[in-house]
């Protein structure tokens, strides 16, 4: 989860696609054109579970800037699948 946030304040949409998994992975997501560009603020994670050992689920709040407006929360409970050894993001839901 970490380096995915870090991937997102850095603008790396080939390390983002890389590792999200790839039936729910989108063709792009845009980050070179997007407008306003977010600053990110930083993240916390509030809580991890692994249901499996190849399964987990990340809770986390990730605060962000766009343009000059107030600061955003996101809160996003994120489900992850590891495949080969390697951390894929599946999808979250975000409340």
């Amino acid at each position: 989860m970490r380096s995915r946030y870090s991937a997102y304040v850095l603008g790396l949409e080939t390390y983002l696609l890389e590792t999200w998994h790839q039936s729910t992975r989108p063709a792009s997501l845009g980050l070179a054109t997007q407008a306003p560009k977010p600053t990110w603020l930083g993240l916390t994670v509030k809580r991890h579970v692994n249901p499996t050992p190849d399964t987990a689920i990340v809770e986390f709040v990730a605060r962000l800037r766009m343009g000059g407006g107030s600061a955003e929360r996101m809160h996003e409970t994120s489900r992850f699948v590891r495949e080969d050894g390697r951390w894929l993001y599946v999808d979250g839901d975000v409340s």
